[in-house]
């Protein structure tokens, strides 16, 4: 009898054992799925580049970049050197292949020129966002793209609206354009940015050479790669129509703001908004 009643007493212990691992599998099967479910990485935000255009610098962008870090976005504003579309091009493209992950690359005027042609074939850049760009097609040139419609500062004899500095060992007829002085507020400001501002900004601009006003476009990236665009309304550089126009050949997403051919510096918020739609989209 007390043999038996022992033989019980260790078959019920063997079975509440059982269960015990049983449900302590169950717990570390449960916790590993729930640490499995937790621990995976959240989507990695896009890098966004951006470009600045001709008798600029990175600065331009010092407002956007500002609120794109805040907003949690690694942002880099790699100088464009200005000597020629296939050669900018070139050396965006080269810069581009030292990133990781995606990109949302971002031109501003000329830039527009230099990022359709460096973003071809680059699997990395997932948007492409126009603001007061150059959105050309092939052979496009930005002289061409300029004074398609009537509107532009610079649609007029090179010799008003440029001081010429001679490139040395440069190709006969090639200079280095710098936008005279009294030019400089029509073209790229408005009310909203002092004079005080514009002299600043047209003191340190930095020159175009004149080669990158003829040079063609190559096979657009556009094609390939979604597209964003901002629209100044008042712009003096690249007229709102020509923008529109370019803008709906390459079925960019595009929003219209009330603002100068420095749209970046005067409405900072507008255009930021339209770089993160970009980078959302393409997450």
């Amino acid at each position: 009898m007390k043999l038996s009643l022992r033989r019980r007493l260790i078959s019920v212990g063997v079975a509440i054992g059982a269960l015990t691992l049983v449900g302590a599998g169950i717990g570390t099967a449960q916790a590993s799925t729930n640490y499995a479910q937790h621990s995976r990485p959240a989507s990695v935000k896009p890098t966004v580049v951006l470009v600045h255009g001709a008798w600029a610098d990175g600065s331009s962008w010092d407002k956007v970049t500002a609120k794109l870090q805040h907003d949690g976005y690694r942002v880099v504003t790699p100088p464009n050197l200005l000597s020629g579309v296939a050669n900018d091009a070139a050396n965006l493209r080269a810069y581009l292949d030292t990133i990781t992950g995606p990109i949302v690359l971002v031109g501003h005027s000329y830039g527009g020129m230099v990022i359709t042609n460096a973003a071809l074939g680059d699997k990395q850049v997932k948007a492409l966002v126009y603001v007061d760009a150059y959105i050309p097609d092939q052979h496009d040139t930005v002289y061409a793209l300029t004074s398609a419609v009537p509107g532009s500062v610079f649609a007029a004899e090179a010799s008003t609206v440029f001081d010429q500095v001679a490139i040395p060992g440069a190709d006969e007829g090639v200079a280095n354009f710098y936008v005279k002085p009294s030019i400089f507020g029509k073209a790229f400001a408005d009310k909203t940015i002092s004079a005080k501002d514009v002299a600043v900004l047209a003191a340190r601009q930095r020159p175009l050479a004149s080669n990158a006003l003829f040079e063609e476009a190559g096979e657009p990236a556009w094609r390939t790669i979604p597209s964003w665009s901002v629209i100044g309304k008042q712009d003096a550089v690249i007229p709102a129509a020509q923008q529109v126009a370019m803008s709906k050949r390459a079925k960019a997403h595009t929003t219209e703001i009330n603002a100068p051919h420095l749209s970046m510096v005067t409405d900072a918020g507008a255009v930021t908004n339209q770089i993160e739609a970009a980078a959302k989209a393409t997450d």
